[in-house]
């Protein structure tokens, strides 16, 4: 049990979400290894300055430390967490089982995934499970919070209270694909959507108008510190459905200081996305520290003057 935290009083990301505030969240990366300490370290970093911490799930199938213990950790240290739950590497029965615990511990905010492929990360021989995908996810979710598990069998020890919320693509190639996935996502009952990167804010402000419009649900756009022109091409070859565009490529190989380009372009993006959707969800792989930074850059003040 957490003896020194009130898991309720850590609701501040949806309270926020639910008044209208503009949204901040960041991504910190669970340990590889049995030792949290870098994590909680970076994640401190972050106090004041997002609403909530966001705890990744086997992100590109890569080994790590699961986020449900990794959103606990993080709790106890008084930062409220985003919980992802990937569908790859689970069933049904674990996942309610996770998502059980995970409100038993005060975990009340999830982020519901798909997954990527199996063949994507470090242990390409693994199996991906894959039973349910996000909007089934979502849709157990519901039911969970109903008071009722898959099977419509009633939850004997309470209901959940969890708040869940979905990924959206506003970059994807189909048009009409992204709009069916949107609003089942819708349908099935996220509360909120994060992005992936963004780096085609005509495409955002064009997903903002023509699809998300009207929906009441918060949409944070994907902000991802870019390190170097190599560090793009990386990104480019690695993450699925990313396409860093050339000229931020070449913006970043001419810098004389290629980190301080990419924060600077990171808190461009922050101020374009401010004019267009409720949030932006930070992302600085094994730079967590310089989210605070770049936030400065872009003129963002602490949550508690939003």
């Amino acid at each position: 049990m957490l003896d020194t935290i009130n898991p309720t009083a850590l609701t501040s990301f949806r309270t926020a979400a639910k008044t209208g505030q503009f949204l901040i969240t960041a991504e910190v990366t669970p340990p590889k290894g049995g030792n949290p300490e870098h994590m909680i370290t970076m994640a401190a970093t972050l106090k004041g300055r997002v609403h909530a911490v966001n705890i990744t799930d086997g992100s590109r199938a890569v080994l790590r430390m699961c986020s449900l213990v990794a959103s606990a950790i993080l709790l106890q240290n008084g930062i409220e967490p985003i919980c992802q739950i990937a569908c790859r590497d689970r069933n049904r029965i674990a996942i309610q089982a996770d998502l059980m615990g995970a409100h038993a511990l005060g975990i009340y905010n999830i982020l519901a995934l798909t997954g990527d492929p199996v063949k994507a990360g470090d242990h390409a021989d693994a199996k991906g499970v894959f039973d349910l995908e996000a909007v089934r996810l979502l849709q157990l979710i519901h039911k969970l919070n109903q008071g009722l598990d898959c099977n419509e069998k009633p939850l004997t020890d309470g209901a959940l209270d969890l708040f869940p919320g979905a990924a959206v693509d506003p970059q994807c190639a189909s048009w009409s694909g992204l709009q069916s996935r949107f609003e089942r996502k819708l349908a099935a009952g996220a509360q909120f959507f994060q992005s992936q990167l963004i780096t085609d804010f005509d495409r955002l402000e064009k997903f903002m108008d023509k699809i998300a419009a009207g929906c009441d649900k918060p949409i944070l756009a994907g902000i991802f510190l870019l390190k170097s022109a190599k560090n793009a091409q990386f990104i480019n070859r690695c993450v699925p459905g990313v396409n860093i565009p050339d000229h931020i490529i070449d913006r970043l190989a001419q810098a004389k200081d290629p980190l301080e380009e990419g924060m600077k372009i990171a808190a461009e993006q922050v101020k374009i996305a401010r004019q267009l959707c409720q949030g932006v969800h930070m992302m600085a792989v094994k730079r967590e520290d310089l989210i605070v930074p770049i936030l400065d850059m872009a003129g963002v003040a602490s949550i508690s003057k939003l």
